[in-house]
């Protein structure tokens, strides 16, 4: 497997993205969306591990209008950074620069032409709203913050997409997970797990919230997607 930093230029300016090869040298294209913490060790693992099943992984760097190529802790000053970081960034601008990031991933040698789309967190939410505004093939979404704020975007969503909740979680409530159930019950290319007993971040094996059988199922859920939704 290799990896490298790409840069992807827009209208007003330029940002970095980690590029994570599979094995064979191409495959199916996989854009990762950050946390809230930038595109540290931990979100470059996860493509990494993505790029072994196969895929090739793009993680932009979302933050780059506030400061480029930040990377943080989950924890004390370095956790309250990437809430005021959170606070400060621009979705509208992020969901543009993740439509161009999107189009770079296709248009790469290596990509065999279809892309989803994962993400964490902030980066859950994000790629709900960016599979209403770029035709992806798939996505997923880890306990995404503020879903049920967008659901008038849901008609706009024709992929295959699942999203993934913790019963626990402190940043999304069960009234807002409820909400979001209701809103999609009707639709078949929307499938809703929650994992019981698990806080948010349950994925992240940096994060005190890792739980290795909620993150191993969840994966493997994902995995099933993204398979049978890129590899047609």
């Amino acid at each position: 497997m290799a990896s490298d930093q790409v840069r992807v230029t827009v209208g007003d300016g330029f940002f970095d993205a980690y590029l994570a090869l599979p094995p064979s040298g191409s495959g199916p294209g996989l854009l990762l969306i950050q946390e809230i913490f930038g595109v540290n060790d931990h979100i470059r693992s996860v493509a990494d591990r993505w790029a072994q099943e196969g895929f090739v992984v793009l993680a932009p760097d979302l933050f780059w209008r506030l400061k480029p190529n930040i990377e943080l802790g989950y924890g004390g000053e370095e956790f309250e950074k990437a809430l005021q970081y959170f606070e400060e960034f621009d979705e509208a601008k992020g969901i543009a620069d993740l439509k161009e990031a999107s189009t770079h991933l296709r248009d790469l040698k290596p990509c065999t032409g279809r892309i989803g789309a994962i993400g964490f967190c902030l980066g859950g939410k994000l790629t709900f709203r960016l599979s209403a505004h770029f035709n992806l093939n798939a996505a997923v979404s880890y306990y995404g913050v503020y879903i049920d704020q967008h659901l008038d975007e849901i008609d706009r969503i024709k992929c295959q997409i699942i999203l993934h909740f913790a019963e626990l979680d402190h940043f999304v409530s069960k009234e807002s997970v409820d909400k979001i159930k209701s809103a999609v019950k009707p639709r078949p290319n929307f499938t809703v797990y929650t994992y019981p007993g698990v806080d948010h971040g349950f994925s992240c094996d940096a994060r005190a919230a890792y739980n290795k059988d909620a993150a191993a199922l969840a994966f493997q859920r994902s995995l099933d997607l993204f398979n049978k939704a890129l590899r047609g």
